[in-house]
């Protein structure tokens, strides 16, 4: 299997050909598990590994995916930016349209090939759209100068007190 300069696969393996259910009519449906390894599954999204079962049904308007997939991804603490590898459940049940439909946004190519590229990447940004974080009591960086506090201390100056919230000094 052909290697991107990074060590990842292309895209390719997220292709599924299912012209055997297609001719096989509505009702047919054939279970499987996905083990993938490194995958660039597009130009903005790596990941590590797609792990999980999918379901591919024929119906009258297309092909019904189902799957409970888990994706590892290398991300930037919400907090310090260091990375993370992490992994995102996703669900997913999507109809892709047979024949294909302008109206539809997956759809089955004329070749008979589901792509589940797009899916997958949408599904991972909408999942991980709240961040995360190296650990849970990650100290972020410093405003003045930009150091990882989780690596080093700074020498800015801790004295300087933002104006609007210096009269709430009296008080500690």
């Amino acid at each position: 299997m052909k290697q991107l300069e990074n060590g990842f696969v292309p895209n390719r393996v997220l292709k599924i050909n299912v012209g055997f259910l297609i001719t096989g009519g509505p009702g047919a449906s054939s279970d499987s598990v996905l083990d993938l390894p490194p995958v660039r599954v597009a130009e903005d999204l790596d990941v590590y590994y797609v792990r999980g079962p999918i379901r591919l049904s024929r119906t009258h308007e297309g092909v019904l995916v189902q799957a409970e997939l888990r994706v590892g991804v290398e991300d930037e603490c919400g907090r310090c930016l260091d990375p993370v590898r992490t992994e995102i459940p996703i669900t997913v049940t999507e109809l892709y349209a047979y024949p294909p439909r302008s109206t539809s946004e997956f759809s089955i190519s004329d070749d008979m090939n589901l792509d589940l590229a797009p899916l997958i990447r949408s599904e991972v940004y909408i999942s991980n759209a709240t961040g995360v974080l190296c650990k849970p009591d990650c100290k972020g960086l410093c405003p003045e100068c930009g150091t990882n506090w989780n690596h080093a201390t700074c020498t800015c100056n801790e004295d300087i007190i933002d104006p609007r919230l210096a009269a709430l000094k009296k008080y500690l």
